[in-house]
């Protein structure tokens, strides 16, 4: 893994450091959860439950986006330190004069695919052609999904019937308004299913994306280096207890989800804990240069960005 973190930061005598704060608990550093309080979110719930945030010097707090709310307007108004949002998301940001850069890998494993109606018998990419498929509109992960999957097939957007449905993928399928949705894997695939939506997932190739990671804008990498590292080693703590302990960490999730359905949330988990993947928060940064060249093609990504320059591959374990 290519370390970009540099010595003068590690070694803690940088004067940008110095000045914003001090020792890495000077300062509370505030974690953006992009959604209302879901499931999602347990290894940032775990660690400030379990206390890992406090053990590793930190002191946080998390703070849940409104529905309306603008994925980054938080972060660029400085109301926010981190992020949790796609690493494809967070490039494309970055690309557009964001402060942004990704820092940790939450899933490691991209989790969006296309659902197919089962009585139609599509089971390819190719398959999709004169479909309708719907997305929740040309924005965010599941359309940079969809785009990625469709030209691994060589197909277009001219190839099948898109339709833009906001976040009603369990009614449009339901009522045959489409005929496949594109999904994430760990979470909309499982309420189709819940409502007895007999679905096929397509197969597909490995995308050229990131999935869902924490970011952090640059004067919290550049001036609480040590903060940050402290943040990411309680998250591996908390997919660790998540890992070993899911039934434990569905209770600490209720506390903090609003009645919430405990199996269908347990159910979620257990599609989750695979995308953690076995490195766990690691990023794979060759992935960058690859992804901004396709976001690039698709018009996606402002020309002109260094893609090595979205990420910071901070040196955090113990």
């Amino acid at each position: 893994m290519k370390r970009r973190f540099m010595a003068a930061l590690v070694a803690g005598v940088s004067a940008l450091a110095l000045t914003a704060c001090g020792q890495s608990g000077d300062k509370e550093l505030t974690i953006g959860l992009t959604f209302v309080p879901d499931v999602q979110f347990a290894p940032f719930y775990v660690a400030e439950h379990e206390g890992f945030f406090d053990e590793e010097g930190v002191t946080v707090a998390l703070r849940h986006h409104g529905v309306s709310e603008a994925l980054f307007g938080a972060l660029t108004a400085g109301e926010e330190d981190l992020i949790v949002a796609g690493g494809d998301e967070m490039l494309q940001a970055y690309s557009q004069g964001v402060d942004v850069r990704t820092i940790a890998t939450l899933y490691q494993r991209y989790p969006l695919a296309i659902a197919a109606r089962s009585d139609l018998g599509l089971t390819t990419v190719a398959d999709l052609a004169g479909h309708t498929i719907g997305v929740p509109g040309p924005f965010g992960e599941s359309w940079f999904a969809l785009l990625a999957t469709l030209e691994s097939a060589g197909l277009s957007e001219s190839d099948l019937g898109i339709e833009y449905i906001g976040y009603t993928a369990q009614s449009a399928m339901y009522t045959e308004a489409v005929d496949a949705v594109v999904v994430f894997t760990n979470n909309d695939l499982l309420g189709l299913e819940a409502a007895g939506v007999d679905v096929t997932l397509i197969e597909t190739p490995d995308l050229p994306l990131v999935g869902i990671s924490v970011g952090a804008r640059g004067d919290a990498i550049y001036g609480q280096p040590e903060a940050l590292a402290g943040i990411l080693r309680a998250l591996d703590r908390a997919i660790e207890f998540i890992v070993a302990d899911p039934d434990a960490a569905i209770e600490i999730v209720g506390t903090k989800v609003p009645e919430m359905d405990a199996d269908f949330a347990r159910a979620v988990l257990d599609a989750t804990i695979p995308l953690y993947g076995s490195e766990w928060l690691s990023l794979d940064t060759s992935m960058w240069p690859e992804m901004y060249e396709f976001m690039q093609s698709h018009d996606l990504a402002e020309p002109g960005a260094d893609p090595d320059g979205a990420y910071e591959d901070l040196d955090w374990t113990p």
